[in-house]
């Protein structure tokens, strides 16, 4: 019997099936204790079922029922995170009015960048598993391209209300993430600070830019 296997078995003896709707809240439990060690580590290297056991109060078997290994654990740790990112774009575009599309743009970067700068543990597992094409000549997908795609969607609305581009939609889009996401990682590797006032001046220059 392999170690993983060994462990599961000793950690899940005497253990009682969740109730109705506990099994749902305890991995929510997971990854939100996840989430806190990833932000502690910086980083996914020293994320460990163990540690993330330890975290929530529960033996590693429990983690075993929702996640089959370290992998998966990464990877549903990754959709919850983008899951919180995207929310916060979403309810920052949707705080100003829809006729207001330019401002709705500054909303969403201001957000993006709000949530890099003050979790880069998070931010760094988006740039460690990115862009994933499925198939052979299909579109690479992944949370950061998403990111792309929201704000893409967001410089076609200004175009569609009168409002005039110095490129396409898609490569505005690309432009100003790739300038916000380098602001981010000066300010993370070579200056260690975190805080989102210290880009968006930056990123709303960047915007600006971008129209005629």
């Amino acid at each position: 019997m392999n170690r993983r296997v060994a462990e599961r078995v000793e950690a899940g003896m005497g253990r009682t099936r969740n109730r109705w709707g506990e099994g749902e809240r305890l991995r929510g439990e997971i990854l939100a204790a996840a989430g806190r060690l990833l932000a502690e580590l910086g980083g996914e290297d020293g994320l460990t079922i163990r540690g993330v056991a330890r975290a929530v109060g529960i033996a590693p078997a429990s983690i075993y029922q929702h996640f089959s290994d370290r992998a998966e654990l990464v990877r549903g740790l990754l959709e919850h995170e983008y899951a919180r990112l995207a929310e916060s774009m979403r309810a920052a575009e949707e705080s100003l009015g829809e006729t207001d599309v330019v401002g709705r743009i500054h909303a969403q970067i201001h957000a993006y960048c709000a949530f890099a700068m003050q979790n880069p543990g998070h931010y760094r597992l988006m740039l460690a598993n990115g862009a994933s094409a499925l198939e052979p000549g299909t579109r690479p997908k992944g949370p950061l391209l998403d990111v792309i795609d929201r704000l893409t969607a967001g410089f076609e609305r200004c175009v569609e209300a009168g409002h005039h581009l110095r490129v396409t939609p898609g490569r505005a889009a690309a432009v100003v993430f790739v300038g916000a996401h380098g602001r981010v990682a000066l300010f993370h590797s070579a200056l260690n600070r975190t805080g989102a006032e210290l880009v968006e001046p930056f990123v709303d220059e960047l915007v600006s830019l971008v129209f005629k």
